[in-house]
């Protein structure tokens, strides 16, 4: 059951071959057996699960059916969900039970989804390896051959990742801030699009940075990723920012090819000391698309190098301000106090965890009187222009293709004690995020240690069909199949 993707699994109980019931047990059999050791969810919600099953088994039975009838589904625990404990990885959050369900998983399950559980995060969507979680690290289901270090899964996506890579869900929806999607993705060797900035709505998911945050699908593959979105994306009235723009048939989109598009490489990613397999990687990739008919063209994206100094300075900002609302008043933990300024202290204190404090405290100083100028208003300036150069970019090709990531999964606690490195794992994803375009990862090779990496597809805003029909095409020409040792040869 366990070889089938989210495509076959619909195709499979809509002809009655198995039941949603059946489905969704053997998914929660599988986190019973494995999360103890990944810990990819926070929260699982079985019985809630099994009760949703036996409605899609019941709809089917009336030959009634969504886009989603009976797939079980892992649900980033950034999403709010009515009746279900939201933690955001964090202690600030773990008694909060919210009282209304996200726009982006109640669309999900108006289409018939069965929700498994909370999926792990690093705190807040704050980090890249999934190690700052308040309820503990996320492990990736990948190793090294006879090595005894445990992996990384990315983050901050990271139980998402983990779970689909582990076939502990058939998808899982994520959130992508600086390649919170793509990065976990090509770690764990499985598939993720952040969409167009609007795609799909924010209304009723935690935020981070809010001019950045944009929600998105992991599955297995391409297709699956295409299925997901359809349902996530849409327009809201309770999201200002969300696009009034229709959803196209994404999954249509996987079967276009790429005859005739135009592909740009950014020579801007080439950097200094990238490792030759992902170089390998991305010149096989581009051969598999000059061999399937598309035309490969050198472009420039000059102000992409300022890329990720100026996200750490715009995320750390609107992190500041949207995280000034947990302050023990309203909901969530409370820290008793002598007054209100000790009682604000001491729950922020106990409830946020480092990496929070120490994005806060580099938001906070970047918009402080005497600094504003100086950082914040010139990361805004650099901002635009870099937006400017994928607009023009735009205008010669089509799509761009890049590597997902400047290396593979690392070890846990690897890179813990030096922020920078860790801000690094970034480097090829936040410049998508930064002007607001759709990316994806796919994944596309093991290196030499055995472990996956990823292609990345970066298209116009709102052309995410394009993306989807150049990733579809890497995706057939990499013919990846494999899977993490721990569930090689338990697939079926």
């Amino acid at each position: 059951m366990f070889d089938l993707t989210l495509a076959q699994a619909r195709a499979a109980l809509r002809s009655k071959q198995i039941s949603a019931r059946e489905l969704t047990a053997a998914y929660l059999d599988a986190i019973e057996a494995l999360n103890p050791t990944l810990n990819a969810y926070i929260t699982v919600t079985a019985d809630r699960a099994l009760t949703q099953a036996d409605a899609a088994d019941a709809a089917l039975a009336r030959g009634e059916h969504g886009p989603l009838t009976g797939i079980p589904l892992a649900i980033k625990d950034l999403f709010c969900t009515e009746g279900v404990r939201t933690t955001a990885g964090s202690n600030i959050l773990s008694n909060f039970i919210p009282p209304y369900e996200s726009t982006v998983s109640a669309n999900l399950l108006r289409d018939g989804a069965v929700f498994l559980g909370k999926a792990n995060l690093d705190e807040f969507a704050m980090g890249s390896s999934n190690m700052t979680s308040a309820y503990g690290a996320v492990t990736n289901p990948w190793s090294q051959p006879g090595g005894n270090a445990r992996l990384v899964p990315g983050g901050s996506s990271g139980g998402s990742a983990s779970a689909v890579a582990a076939r502990m869900a058939l998808g899982a929806t994520a959130t992508d801030t600086g390649g919170s999607i793509r990065q976990p993705a090509s770690f764990c060797g499985v598939a993720g699009i952040k969409p167009t900035y609007g795609r799909c709505s924010r209304w009723g998911v935690v935020a981070f940075a809010s001019s950045l945050d944009q929600a998105g699908p992991i599955a297995r593959t391409v297709e699956d990723c295409a299925i997901l979105l359809g349902s996530m994306a849409g327009h809201d009235p309770k999201d200002s920012t969300s696009a009034d723009i229709g959803v196209p048939d994404f999954a249509a989109a996987c079967a276009r090819g790429v005859r005739g598009l135009r592909i740009g490489v950014p020579r801007e990613y080439r950097m200094d000391g990238t490792p030759p397999e992902i170089e390998a990687m991305w010149q096989r990739g581009l051969g598999w698309l000059r061999s399937e008919g598309a035309e490969i063209v050198d472009v420039s994206l000059p102000h992409t190098k300022y890329g990720l100094a100026t996200y750490y300075i715009v995320a750390p900002a609107e992190a500041s301000s949207n995280l000034a609302r947990y302050d023990g008043v309203r909901f969530g933990l409370r820290e008793n106090g002598a007054d209100l300024t000790e009682l604000y202290e001491a729950t922020r204190a106990t409830g946020f965890g480092a990496e929070v404090k120490r994005r806060i405290m580099i938001g906070t100083y970047v918009l402080s009187a005497g600094y504003y100028d100086a950082y914040y208003l010139k990361a805004q300036k650099v901002r635009a222009l870099i937006l400017r150069d994928f607009t023009r970019a735009f205008h010669d090709v089509d799509a761009l293709v890049t590597p997902s990531t400047p290396s593979a999964a690392f070890a846990q606690g690897e890179k813990m004690d030096d922020p920078i490195k860790m801000y690094l794992n970034d480097v090829f994803t936040v410049p998508a995020n930064m002007a607001g375009v759709p990316g994806m990862s796919v994944p596309a090779a093991l290196d030499n240690a055995g472990l996956p990496l990823g292609l990345q597809v970066i298209g116009r805003p709102f052309d995410e069909e394009t993306v989807f029909a150049v990733s579809a095409a890497l995706e057939r020409a990499a013919g990846f199949t494999a899977l993490p040792p721990m569930r090689a040869g338990a697939a079926a």
